[in-house]
């Protein structure tokens, strides 16, 4: 069974950063891509960086290239989302999923291609 499990979340001024994690189980690492995904009350669920495993493409959405980091570590079987220069529209429920499909590019910022999910943690950005 695929196990997703975020954590980091948390409350933080704008400017400052956060480090999200994915502990990931159930499923072959390598073979996956893996996204992080957010909500904000009353927003559709967007993508916001994600990975393809076997080639390692990556892909980050316009508002928070620059900002926001993807990494991994294999060992642990865990993904990171490194935030930086935190906004208050970043405000969100964060998601990490997975995909078995092969993806690239813009792919792996759409969540119908993503089906296991974690449970969600919340980021909260004050002014």
């Amino acid at each position: 069974e695929v196990q997703l499990v975020e954590s980091g979340g948390g409350l933080v001024q704008a400017g400052g950063s956060l480090r999200l994690s994915c502990a990931a189980s159930g499923f072959t690492f390598d073979d996956y891509a893996i996204g992080w995904f957010r909500q904000a009350p009353g927003k559709e669920r967007e993508g916001v960086s994600g990975i393809s495993k076997n080639d390692g493409n990556t892909y980050y959405a316009d508002s928070v290239k620059g900002r926001f980091t993807f990494s991994s570590d294999n060992a642990k079987n865990t993904v990171y989302l490194q935030m930086n220069s935190l906004k208050p529209e970043d405000t969100a429920v964060y998601y990490c999923a997975a995909s078995a499909f092969r993806l690239s590019g813009s792919r792996l910022g759409n969540l119908a291609f993503f089906n296991s999910w974690g449970q969600g943690t919340q980021v909260t950005v004050s002014s």
